[in-house]
């Protein structure tokens, strides 16, 4: 590791979620450099917002949680997202030909890239062609030993197999839920395996070192090439999960960075997750965390 607290970075999606309780910021990337930075990371969110009043505020949350960021303005409206809730559990309307769907490379951004311990995505802000330009070039720039974490959050009309297979070849670490497991096996001929033969034929032929396969309430595994770690989903009373995910991607790619086991990482990623289970929104403090403020 490079640094006493490693540097990760975020590319991609910055938006508001709107939810049944309100407006809060929000998009995977910039998520897990949230929850990262309160376990001791120094974070970063490259993306970009609007020129309006939500741009302004998005800009200030950023501020105000201490989040380091490279985000320019441009003539788009800043990314939103309708979050409708089921149990807990949500639905997602996501705007298009939003700010975020013209992430550009500025000479911050790539001099932010060459000093990251890790490098955070998905494939939702490779939707479009002028972000995905960016992000692959970024990615790409990326020196030997920097950490690439593909958090892969699909989402209905926008993703691909050539860009699933793109990412997957540029990652060392993927993350996938129960539900876009069952959406990527066809598309790779392997609906007839079991969850660990597909784990182990992916970092077979991807190179991977981790292959992270979680299941909501019920369990979550990660594999790396020797060996498994599976632990059951703690019982927790659920608010919404938005930002879950994203939560447990920080809290694992921090841990890995810092020096813990598979097994320890894993762990710490369950509880912070569940955390965020508890509460409202992505954004939550963690009890203790002597960065958040």
């Amino acid at each position: 590791m490079k640094n006493k607290r490693p540097i990760i970075v975020g590319i991609g999606e910055l938006l508001w979620d709107v939810l049944p309780t309100g407006k809060r910021a929000g998009g995977s990337p910039v998520n897990l450099v949230f929850h990262a930075n309160q376990l001791g990371a120094q974070g970063c969110a490259i993306s970009t917002v609007g020129e309006d009043a939500l741009g302004d505020e998005l800009l200030k949350e950023l501020d105000e949680n201490k989040i380091q960021y490279i985000v320019p303005r441009v003539k788009r409206p800043t990314g939103t997202v309708n979050v409708t809730l089921q149990g807990g559990n949500p639905t997602y309307d996501i705007k298009e030909d939003v700010a975020w769907d013209y992430i550009p490379v500025t000479k911050e951004s790539e001099e932010m890239i060459l000093h990251a311990d890790a490098v955070a995505y998905g494939t939702l802000a490779l939707r479009s062609g002028v972000s995905r330009e960016s992000i692959l070039k970024l990615l790409h720039l990326a020196p030997i030993g920097t950490v690439k974490y593909c958090d892969l959050n699909l989402r209905p009309n926008f993703y691909s197999f050539e860009q699933i297979e793109e990412l997957f070849e540029l990652s060392d670490i993927v993350k996938i839920n129960a539900k876009e497991l069952k959406i990527i096996t066809p598309m790779f001929g392997l609906e007839n395996m079991t969850n660990d033969e597909v784990a182990h034929l992916l970092i077979n032929k991807y190179n991977l070192h981790y292959f992270i396969l979680t299941s909501g309430g019920n369990y979550s595994s990660v594999y790396g090439k020797n060996e498994i770690s599976c632990i059951k989903t703690p019982f927790v009373q659920i608010v919404d999960t938005v930002g879950a995910g994203a939560s447990f991607s920080g809290a694992f790619l921090y841990s890995i960075l810092t020096g813990a086991t598979l097994r320890e990482a894993h762990k710490k990623a369950v509880e912070i997750g569940a955390f965020v289970c508890m509460n409202s929104g992505a954004w939550q403090k963690h009890p203790g965390s002597e960065y958040y403020f």
